[in-house]
């Protein structure tokens, strides 16, 4: 007959996957790190492989310690919320919210409606990882990241936030009476353009011409930068020409405070993605912030494309 697993060393594994060490889960669960080792290893034998890889500077999951995560992660916080909730005796949202999101996440997403949403949930409590770097949800205890680009096959839960729109070649007014307009792809080689920051320096834009064919032209930035909303200021200010998802420049454009350039090239956006750790049932605290920002982006409009430039994996 096997031998029956331990719930509460399944938790326990869970625990060190999110904690990232023996150490660490120890100290936040208060019991000695050699007791954490020894019990996720008796775990192992019982299941007969190895679910970590230990290394002296960090631990990473084998294909079985990701599989038994990913089944186990789910059911492990639905017991404790249960728990949670049992001895508060109420449903509401309750708990820490950890959310990864681009470094100018609130230049678009204003501060009253975060107080608002805080003071509607007064038992939850927020934490902002700002970065426009690679976000690992599990290591670093993600809830709920936002990111544009294409989903990839991460072992993560996605959900489109706002569909994929076009991007198009945007400068100031004041840019263009100091510099003159292109009049075809070639002529940005003589231009002050702006872009995204990429390895070597060369900025490289493929766009999609009248003739749906398409063109790649590579460039030398007069200045780059590693946000969408650092560009869209710099164009703004007359800095020169850049590439900008339309949502994002919208509101520019209807102010005249840049117009378009070469509008019959274009792009495909990459859209934004919400994402989270694979999970059957989202905790309220992270189902409510997720309604409340879709909520406040739809109503934005031009604020969604700020994200794009972010990366989750």
């Amino acid at each position: 007959m096997a031998a029956s697993l331990d719930l509460n060393d399944i938790a326990l594994f869970v625990q060190v996957v999110r904690s990232g060490s023996f150490a660490e889960a120890a100290r936040r669960l208060d019991m000695p790190a050699n007791t954490v080792s020894r019990r996720i290893q008796g775990l192992e034998d019982k299941v007969g492989t190895r679910l970590l890889q230990r290394s002296t500077r960090k631990l990473t999951l084998t294909s079985a310690g990701e599989a038994l995560h990913e089944r186990c992660a789910a059911s492990i916080d639905g017991l404790v919320d249960a728990g949670q909730e049992l001895m508060s005796g109420t449903d509401e949202a309750s708990g820490l919210v950890r959310v990864a999101a681009p470094a100018d996440f609130f230049d678009f997403f204003e501060m009253d409606w975060l107080a608002a949403f805080l003071d509607q949930h007064p038992r939850v409590r927020m934490d902002f990882v700002l970065s426009d770097a690679s976000t690992d949800l599990i290591a670093e205890r993600i809830d709920v990241a936002f990111r544009g680009g294409p989903l990839r096959d991460s072992g993560y839960v996605g959900r489109k936030l706002h569909p994929a729109g076009s991007n198009g070649l945007v400068a100031s007014p004041l840019y263009l009476a100091a510099h003159g307009a292109p009049t075809q792809l070639s002529d940005l080689e003589n231009h002050q353009c702006l872009g995204f920051t990429q390895p070597g320096g060369i900025l490289k834009w493929r766009l999609q011409g009248p003739d749906g064919l398409k063109e790649e032209v590579r460039l030398q930035p007069r200045l780059s930068a590693s946000t969408a909303q650092a560009l869209r200021k710099a164009t703004v200010a007359g800095l020169g020409i850049a590439l900008l998802p339309s949502t994002m420049a919208r509101i520019d454009l209807n102010a005249g405070r840049v117009v378009p350039v070469l509008s019959h090239y274009t792009c495909e956006g990459h859209g934004v993605n919400v994402l989270y750790p694979s999970r059957r049932h989202l905790p309220k605290a992270v189902s409510a912030f997720i309604d409340l920002v879709m909520e406040k982006t739809a109503y934005l409009g031009a604020s969604p494309a700020v994200v794009e430039s972010g990366r989750a994996r």
